[in-house]
């Protein structure tokens, strides 16, 4: 297991001729799930790197990482940002194919990453070519607002980092909380969105949705808006991953 810097690679080549692109996905993220979105690097064997922040950086997190990813299909490391964080954070980013977020107290998450610059580097790399990704706080980070537990049981919204437009629920189907919480949010002036069930990711080419994809049967994302005073939810389809 890599735990620190490594040296950045001399030329990303082919990497920055790609658009910016951004895959949230609304939890459960299994086997197919992660291979759409290595696959998605456009390299063989890419560079992987997680960022457990919203965990704690806690070990469990971090193994649990290393056993989905393993080494055969990718190279993964991890960065930890609680006590003293490494030297050559920006090299380390850039140097990546893939960056993954956990999931989490997004709150706690993006606070730390901005003592650190960490916010400002991952825009950097998302521009240059990096594919970010995450489940849950890993979802609702890339956007203006999310809706999250950071604080309470009962949901809120949350500012994001806003790379993408709108706001973002993950666990659409998976936490009966979700859904009306959203749309009560939405109802009261929170930014139009996207929702996205377990199983179930979005992917975002620059700041365009391209589509949703899943990995279950009924697995689906939802535009939620407000039209004419009332809220309204869009089922959006989703590509079944194979």
């Amino acid at each position: 297991m890599s735990s620190s810097c490594a040296a950045a690679r001399p030329s990303r080549g082919d990497v920055t001729a790609r658009a910016p692109r951004i895959v949230a996905f609304g939890g459960g993220v299994d086997e197919p799930l992660r291979e759409f979105v290595l696959r998605l690097t456009g390299v063989e064997t890419p560079r992987v790197l997680y960022l457990p922040t919203a965990q704690g950086d806690s070990d469990a997190a971090i193994a649990r990482f290393y056993e989905a990813f393993g080494t055969e299909r990718c190279r993964p490391s991890h960065l930890r940002l609680f006590g003293i964080p490494p030297r050559g954070i920006r090299e380390l980013v850039l140097a990546q194919d893939l960056v993954y977020v956990a999931g989490g107290n997004t709150a706690n998450m993006l606070a730390i990453w901005r003592v650190h610059g960490l916010d400002t580097i991952l825009r950097e790399a998302w521009e240059a070519g990096v594919v970010l990704a995450g489940v849950s706080a890993g979802s609702i980070c890339w956007f203006e607002e999310g809706v999250t537990d950071s604080f309470r049981a009962q949901l809120d919204g949350l500012p994001c980092l806003g790379f993408l437009p709108g706001s973002n629920c993950p666990h659409y189907d998976g936490e009966p909380r979700r859904r009306p919480a959203y749309r009560e949010l939405v109802g009261g002036g929170f930014p139009a969105g996207l929702a996205a069930d377990d199983a179930c990711g979005l992917v975002f080419h620059g700041t365009t949705f391209a589509e949703a994809v899943a990995s279950a049967p009924g697995a689906g994302a939802y535009r939620v808006q407000l039209v004419d005073g009332a809220v309204q939810e869009t089922p959006l389809p989703a590509r079944m991953l194979t």
